[in-house]
């Protein structure tokens, strides 16, 4: 009997799990000096805010699925004069569509290819908890001259074991955000900002994916935050400074 329930309840998951790894938000992004546009071909949302800087950053968002709720991070690039694009994802923001791992990665690349198209400097990658996983896919097979992680996981299955009880990353069906499988395609060098009172991703995870990619051979800068959560560490002293630190030592 308990055997049967376990292999009904996991059949569940796995039917049920998209909804658990995508919880958007419904607020739209419309923030002063931001441009709405689409990338065509695959009709793929991005927000966009130029400045002056030589490098654009392209950012990724985590799964809260709405920019609104990346204000912070999306400033710290306002401020010091970067161009940012953020791609927004569907289902998310009142964005139309339905997403998933496969078609958030596909849009990533499609993002990348239009920011490449209309920016000349450098391009950097940016994620946040969930969209770590997009920064590294799109540096793993574009020319990116850095990669910025905030919050990042090994593998999202692992954390998705950790809540169900389910062996997550064995399952058919299951979405599994594997990062840790790209980091041999990386070059980039790359910064992390992990909280250390972060629950949703705790920083065990962050610290496995850094252990594999100073094991590859890449540059990696590492922030323990003391006492962040996974919702506020972008808002701690210094998140700003970390980032401009890093950027002007490699892109000079």
């Amino acid at each position: 009997m308990l055997a049967s329930l376990y292999l009904a309840y996991g059949i569940a998951m796995v039917w049920l799990h998209p909804q658990f790894i995508y919880p958007f938000g419904p607020d739209r992004f419309d923030a002063p000096g931001w441009t709405q546009s689409v990338v065509t071909n695959r009709n793929v949302a991005m927000a966009i805010a130029e400045g002056d800087d030589e490098a654009a950053v392209l950012f990724f968002m985590g799964n809260g699925g709405a920019l609104s709720y990346f204000t912070y991070t999306l400033d710290a690039h306002v401020n010091a004069g970067r161009t940012i694009a953020a791609m927004e994802y569907p289902g998310g923001g009142g964005i139309p569509g339905k997403p998933s791992e496969v078609r958030l990665k596909d849009d990533a690349l499609a993002a990348y290819d239009w920011l490449a198209g209309r920016h000349d400097g450098p391009i950097v990658v940016h994620g946040y908890s969930m969209g770590t996983g997009l920064a590294q896919y799109v540096a793993a097979q574009r020319d990116v001259a850095a990669i910025i992680l905030d919050a990042p996981y090994a593998k999202m299955c692992k954390l998705m074991t950790r809540a169900s009880w389910l062996p997550a990353c064995f399952l058919p069906g299951v979405q599994k955000w594997n990062s840790a499988q790209l980091v041999p395609q990386l070059r980039a060098p790359v910064l992390v900002q992990h909280g250390t009172a972060d629950q949703l991703i705790p920083m065990s995870h962050g610290e496995r994916l850094i252990g594999l990619m100073r094991d590859a051979g890449l540059q990696v800068v590492f922030h323990p935050i003391e006492g962040a959560t996974h919702n506020n560490l972008a808002g701690q002293a210094g998140y700003q400074a970390r980032i401009d630190a890093f950027l002007n030592d490699v892109l000079k």
